[in-house]
């Protein structure tokens, strides 16, 4: 007679290899996920069936963390203005917590995603779309949410790619002026 599974064995297993993966990027083999919880391949594919239906588990359980955090950043804080949310979003979306999100998701090639997690890309835009419209509904009048969407993306690409925090800060505060007039400064507690 088998061993019984034990769901919150795979569950922790899961946490752990969404860490490892936000923080390695998503491997090629078992093994590096192996290392990362302390048991053998064997014991992964027990708990999670294949390799893929691991990844897609990975890919899903860190992009539950992903929506949490940034979720949390963006929402409307009732008595700040939506600029000073967005300008303190900024901020945590491209810190080295967040940088993994973003790191993890922005480098999972076509080829992946598409027999992992079919249509990721779409869905990863589009989802913060809701959220952000909530939010911008409270400058008058209000901006396009797949336009600061599409602002956000775009420097957080700037600055995965010259690491240049300064100058794409200015941007971002330059972008949320224009939008709102008496939008704070971006500042951060520490130069990155």
């Amino acid at each position: 007679m088998g061993r019984q599974k034990q769901p919150a064995i795979a569950e922790d297993l899961l946490d752990q290899c969404a860490e490892h993966a936000l923080t390695h990027g998503l491997p090629d083999g078992l093994e590096p996920f192996a290392q990362a919880t302390g048991t053998s391949a064997r014991m992964l594919l027990y708990h999670f069936g294949t390799r893929d239906e691991l990844f897609r588990a990975v890919l899903r359980r860190a992009r539950e963390m992903h929506l949490a955090s940034f979720g949390e950043l963006l929402r409307v804080v009732p008595g700040t203005s939506y600029t000073h949310t967005l300008a303190t979003a900024w901020v945590g979306m491209t810190e080295p917590e967040g940088q993994s999100f973003l790191r993890m998701f922005t480098q999972l090639p076509e080829q992946r995603e598409n027999s992992l997690w079919p249509g990721f890309r779409a869905r990863a835009t589009t989802d913060w779309l809701p959220l952000l419209a909530q939010g911008l509904s409270t400058i008058d009048p209000p901006p396009s949410a797949t336009l600061v969407l599409a602002v956000i993306r775009g420097l957080i690409m700037d600055l995965d790619a010259t690491a240049d925090f300064r100058r794409v800060d200015q941007a971002f505060t330059m972008f949320l002026r224009s939008i709102d007039p008496g939008a704070p400064e971006v500042s951060r507690p520490h130069d990155p």
